[in-house]
């Protein structure tokens, strides 16, 4: 139903009102979006596992460790000897092709090049060797 208004001049009759009366709408739509938020499960983000326990069994297999020393004048180290950039790229494809790679630690002077280092670690990778690690970080930290 609509409200009447003030007749127009020379009628007897009220005017309509065409527009709908949008305001009972939009009540109704906020208490059913209220429901719909309380309704709704509160989402977790966790993820639930099944962690085993115990200690992990001890590996029977010992991992060979292959250390490279990088000192202040650049030159390369190959566990104690200094080796040339061919020598180190064919000794790192040699490990390459292993079944068991073993572990590269990389230890660098603070003084070497960055440009030795960084070579030493692409040439590793480009053996396919993925166990790398750097040893003694914490001395280019100020």
């Amino acid at each position: 139903m609509s409200m009447p208004l003030a007749s127009p001049a020379g009628s007897e009759e009220p005017e309509m009102m065409m527009e709908i009366n949008t305001t009972p709408l939009i009540d109704v739509m906020l208490v059913l979006l209220v429901m719909l938020i309380i309704t709704i499960p509160i989402q977790l983000h966790a993820v639930n596992l099944e962690l085993p326990v115990g200690a992990p069994p001890a590996s029977l297999v010992k991992t060979e460790h292959v250390q490279i020393d990088i000192d202040e004048k650049s030159v390369v180290h190959w566990q104690g000897l200094p080796v040339s950039e061919l020598e180190l790229g064919e000794k790192m494809r040699l490990l390459g092709l292993q079944a068991t790679q073993p572990e590269i630690h990389i230890r660098p002077d603070r003084n070497s090049q960055y440009a030795v280092v960084a070579n030493v670690l692409s040439s590793s990778r480009r053996a396919g060797l993925n166990k790398i690690a750097v040893i003694g970080a914490e001395q280019f930290i100020q």
